[in-house]
């Protein structure tokens, strides 16, 4: 099921107003400068935030819909989301923490033995490397078995060889999950790498521009989206 946004939002410096649509089993990448609105147009798609105005739904299933005074709150939206520092509670071990979020309980080892760190288990977060924790926060968010995947700039705090080996297992598990997922990233050469569509982000808007001016190059397959440029959402 897509997922597919139409908002619009007050922000401090502009109205953030986007609209997106994310198939199941692909990645779009939120690029842009620092303070464009791709945080927050993530936080309202989680549930974190809400719209002043317009629409979200996965499928058929309606989250927001500010018309109609509709908003499911982010526990009942079914969502796994990995953040940049990896969350995880610090007393739990490995297993404990990923447990704690698993629907199916068989689903624990699985995960760990897919991102290798089955070994690790028994160890507590402050006892492993942080690309060890973020291995364990992925596992966490999809031992949810999620109907949304939502990345905020997940690898930016590890080392570069950490980064080039978590891409890869994200872009083999893609089609795998055969949900939509959303990832904010600050890294064109990410973006390239996992993005099937390339949304960037200017002052609120989706900006075709902006991406033209700082990648002029896009990746083989990857669809710049310069649908609904800073279209408001319909009147309600």
């Amino acid at each position: 099921m897509p997922l597919t946004m139409n908002v619009r939002k007050r922000l401090p410096h502009f109205e953030l107003r986007a609209e997106l649509r994310c198939e199941p089993g692909s990645l779009t990448a939120l690029v842009g400068p620092s303070g464009a609105g791709k945080t927050t147009l993530m936080r309202i798609a989680a549930g974190l935030e809400q719209p002043d105005q317009g629409r979200v739904a996965l499928g058929s299933t309606v989250w927001v819909d500010t018309g109609a005074g509709i908003f499911v709150l982010p526990r009942h939206r079914g969502l796994g989301f990995v953040f940049q520092d990896y969350p995880l509670f610090p007393h739990l071990t490995v297993r404990a923490n990923v447990a704690i979020a698993a629907r199916r309980k068989g689903r624990v080892d699985e995960l760990l033995e897919m991102f290798g760190i089955a070994r690790l288990a028994g160890k507590r977060p402050g006892a492993i490397s942080g690309g060890e924790r973020q291995r364990a926060a992925f596992c966490q968010a999809l031992a949810r078995d999620p109907v949304l995947l939502l990345l905020d700039e997940p690898f930016s705090a590890l080392d570069a060889a950490t980064r080039r080996a978590l891409r890869q297992e994200l872009v083999a598990l893609k089609t795998e999950l055969a949900v939509p997922i959303l990832h904010v990233t600050h890294d064109l050469e990410e973006a390239r790498e996992l993005g099937d569509t390339i949304v960037a982000v200017e002052e609120g808007c989706v900006s075709a521009d902006w991406l033209a001016r700082n990648s002029p190059a896009p990746a083989p397959g990857a669809v710049q989206n310069t649908a609904a440029a800073c279209k408001a959402p319909p009147t309600q």
